[in-house]
């Protein structure tokens, strides 16, 4: 089998795994939606049973995030927030945070450099990240961390396969994203105290099909403009 052939069945691949895990989860919060809306997350979480396990949700969700692309960071964020108090809630995303960039960044060497090229032509973001690798501006690479409009697990599994030391890395992506994260934890602290949680849990339910047709929308079009570059003579 040549390698367009398998770069197209991981494609399909990844297409799959995001769009079964988005109809699992919209289809579960449908289905519980009204024992779901009664839930006060942090009467749950703040017992001493299912603390524990309810950090290691959180923290699976961003493992998964990492490697599925489809889960909206700053969403994460803002939930997180709500579920505990303004500390736990700063931490359990720090944490979160190390554990999705360090993950895609170490899934960006596994799949290697070419492959990830290959995802990363057609995206507005690649030209500047691949001015960032090729002249060393470390603080260009922090701005692009701490900017929103830079995909972070993209971002992480192009710098994973482009051959940037890990510590530096990792120091740069941390101090770069927490500051937003911060901005919607606090969000998500204000969303508990003083939003319905019967319209939030809404709100949250129609975000999993909006997520899922946006990024698709997104993939597909820059597909589309990639492909037809390569025609281009």
């Amino acid at each position: 089998m040549d390698s367009k052939r398998q770069a197209e069945i991981r494609e399909a691949a990844g297409v799959s795994v995001r769009i079964l895990v988005a109809g699992a989860l919209f289809g579960l919060a449908v289905w519980k939606y009204d024992e779901l809306k009664a839930i006060d997350m942090r009467v749950i979480t703040a017992a001493a049973g299912s603390f524990a396990a309810a950090v290691a949700a959180v923290l699976g969700v961003y493992l998964l995030k990492s490697v599925v692309f489809v889960i909206p960071a700053s969403l994460l964020y803002i939930y997180t927030g709500m579920a505990f108090d303004t500390r736990n809630a700063l931490l359990i995303n720090f944490a979160g945070i190390l554990i999705e960039v360090t993950a895609t960044f170490w899934l960006g060497k596994f799949l290697g450099k070419d492959y990830v090229l290959r995802l990363a032509r057609g995206k507005r973001w690649y030209e500047k990240l691949n001015a960032v690798k090729s002249r060393h501006k470390i603080s260009f690479l922090f701005l692009v961390r701490a900017l929103p409009v830079f995909p972070i697990d993209f971002v992480s599994l192009f710098l994973g396969a482009s051959g940037i030391g890990f510590w530096p890395y990792l120091l740069l992506s941390a101090g770069g994203i927490m500051p937003r994260v911060i901005l919607f934890t606090l969000l998500g602290d204000g969303f508990y105290r003083y939003v319905p949680k019967w319209f939030l849990f809404s709100v949250a339910i129609a975000s999993i099909p909006l997520a899922l047709a946006a990024w698709l929308f997104k993939h597909f079009r820059d597909r589309s403009r990639a492909a037809r570059r390569h025609e281009t003579p």
